[in-house]
């Protein structure tokens, strides 16, 4: 019961001292001590320091650091060669000022499933966003809710095929790819998406009868766009394209078509090709997307060199913040209070283990505020006794995988998530003035998505 305790203890330490700014790189290892000293003896810390958090830490950037490192470079990419905003002006143009709403939306989705970080896609819709918003005199607070929307939900762990962290972490436990799944998640995808815009259009409904306009706010940090020198809409969306397309084709035909006896070698690690290659199809994806953008833009690049070097540079806080957090998962799951946690998540439904997954991945994102951290602790602690309990009950890997990836981002958008804050500080709102939408947007519709999908995926199991 101590060291349930000391578990207990150093979570709600995690997410109170996350949600104060504390570093997650400072706070993992320490509250993780903490809660050893709680089930264990004091001289015990230093080895499950190196032994065990450094080892789980170490292991999950060995194994998804080109995917952070690849998506952060080619989001820079697509933020300086103009083609995000290109995407972004175009659509916002095409479909007019009666569908602001739905632009915004749109331009963060198509960004985001194409593996553009959200930071990047808030830096690149939000000075438009602000521009149409303010002319036609809808309320500003309403801007990250429509940026969420189209970056925080469906495109980030439900449609089939998206190369974000969030649907590439499951892999390795349950040998799927990143198209596991498609049928459920395209449905909770279209569920997000038509939920989360009727909320949205709901609340401008609402704003324009109480006769609320944009509001008295000076945008002095938003800077002027020159629409005039970007690259056209179809060459700012084929890097996009290719990245998508080629995932597949390497995924499902090229890659199997290959001669990859060797990976059974113990030189590699003796693993299957399963194991690996849903990783392997997102990295040279990015690869060629990277490429393709480098020389499609040349005349657009003001300087390359500290493009890829940003880009570089941008993703190792992200990997090092997840890597800590599975670094804290993998003590967590060597503690004797665990086998209690343990048992009690998997009696919550010991029939049905997607039941049990979707709420510990949802918890631990929620303690976190981070999708990925939370996701990647719940798996390291409980990956194999979730593929044990599938194959005991029949339940299709690729379920678990969807329903895995769907989870992390339901209690993730929490006031205290990252992606949030930053946000709404690039937006120059608060959280009393916007979160209300976020909310609703990005938590309780993807719960009800979730909610869906395990249910029908219990029903009818994987499609």
């Amino acid at each position: 019961m101590l060291s349930l305790t000391g578990i207990v203890l150093s979570l709600v330490l995690l997410m109170v001292l996350a949600y104060r700014g504390v570093s997650v790189l400072i706070l993992a290892p320490l509250l993780a001590m903490l809660a050893v000293l709680f089930s264990a003896p004091s001289n015990e810390l230093l080895g499950t320091y190196t032994q065990v958090f450094m080892q789980g830490m170490g292991g999950f950037a060995i194994k998804f650091f080109p995917i952070f490192l690849l998506g952060a470079i080619f989001g820079k990419l697509m933020e300086d060669s103009g083609a995000a905003h290109s995407i972004a002006h175009t659509l916002v143009d095409k479909l007019g000022k009666q569908k602001a709403l739905l632009s915004i939306v749109l331009a963060s989705a198509i960004l985001t499933y194409g593996g553009v970080s959200v930071f990047v896609v808030t830096f690149a819709v939000y000075p438009i966003a602000a521009a149409l918003f303010r002319e036609i005199d809808i309320p500003k607070r309403l801007i990250p809710g429509a940026i969420a929307v189209g970056a925080l939900t469906f495109t980030m762990t439900a449609l089939p095929g998206t190369p974000s962290i969030q649907n590439a972490i499951p892999i390795p436990y349950f040998q799927t790819d990143a198209f596991a799944s498609p049928g459920l998640g395209v449905i909770a995808g279209v569920i997000m998406f038509i939920f989360g815009m009727m909320w949205l259009n709901r609340r401008l409904k609402h704003a324009a009868e109480a006769g609320e306009g944009y509001g008295n706010h000076h945008d002095s940090h938003v800077k002027e766009q020159d629409f005039k020198h970007l690259p056209g809409l179809a060459k700012a969306l084929v890097p996009i394209i290719v990245v998508i397309a080629l995932n597949y084709a390497l995924t499902k035909f090229i890659f199997p078509a290959m001669d990859t006896a060797y990976l059974a070698d113990k030189k590699f690690g003796g693993v299957s090709l399963n194991s690996v290659v849903g990783l392997w199809a997102i990295i040279a994806a990015l690869v060629a997307g990277c490429v393709f953008l480098i020389f499609a833009n040349m005349k657009y690049w003001r300087n390359l060199k500290k493009s890829l070097n940003d880009g570089a540079m941008g993703s190792l806080l992200p990997i090092f913040n997840t890597a800590s957090e599975v670094g804290y998962g993998s003590v967590i799951a060597t503690l004797v209070g665990f086998i209690i946690l343990r048992d009690f998540m998997i009696g919550l439904s010991p029939d049905n283990p997607l039941i049990s997954e979707a709420v510990v991945v949802n918890v631990m994102a929620g303690i976190t505020g981070s999708a990925s951290g939370g996701m990647s602790i719940a798996l390291s602690a409980m990956g194999e006794t979730y593929v044990q309990m599938a194959n005991q009950t029949g339940t299709s890997l690729e379920l678990m995988h969807r329903v895995a990836s769907i989870a992390s981002g339901g209690l993730d958008a929490l006031p205290h998530n990252g992606a949030v804050i930053t946000m709404l500080a690039i937006c120059g709102l608060t959280h009393r003035e916007s979160y209300l939408d976020i909310l609703v947007v990005a938590v309780i519709v993807p719960l009800i998505a979730l909610a869906a999908v395990v249910g029908l995926g219990t029903l009818f199991g994987s499609f």
